[in-house]
C-alpha cells in the first residue's frame, strides 16, 4: 500500500470512526487522518494474528477490524487531545 492510499484510507476510517463515536470529537482533521491510519495498521495486525489477513475476494473481516481499530484510537486520541490541550467545552 503506498502512502497516498494509506492517507485516503486513514481519512475515510477516521471520519467514519468520528461519526460512530457519540458526541463531538475535538481533534483536528490532520490528527483524524493519522489516527485512522493507525487504526488501519492495528486492524491489519489483529487480522494477521487471527489468520484472516488475506482471503479471496473482499476482506470484510479485516476491514471491520481496521474500522474497530480506528474507533478505539480516535476515541482514546480525542480524550488525550482534550486532556493535553485543556480546552474541553463544559456543558451546563
Amino acid at each position: 500500500m503506498n502512502w497516498l492510499w494509506a492517507i485516503i484510507l486513514g481519512l475515510i476510517l477516521g471520519l467514519i470512526a468520528k461519526a460512530i463515536i457519540p458526541g463531538k470529537q475535538q481533534i483536528p482533521l490532520w490528527l483524524t487522518v493519522i489516527f485512522g491510519m493507525l487504526g488501519s495498521v492495528l486492524g491489519n495486525w489483529v487480522a494477521t494474528g487471527i489468520g484472516v489477513e488475506d482471503t479471496k475476494g473482499i476482506d470484510w473481516i479485516r476491514h471491520l477490524l481496521q474500522l474497530a481499530g480506528a474507533i478505539v484510537i480516535v476515541a482514546v486520541g480525542d480524550r488525550l487531545w482534550v486532556a493535553l490541550r485543556g480546552n474541553r467545552k463544559k456543558t451546563v
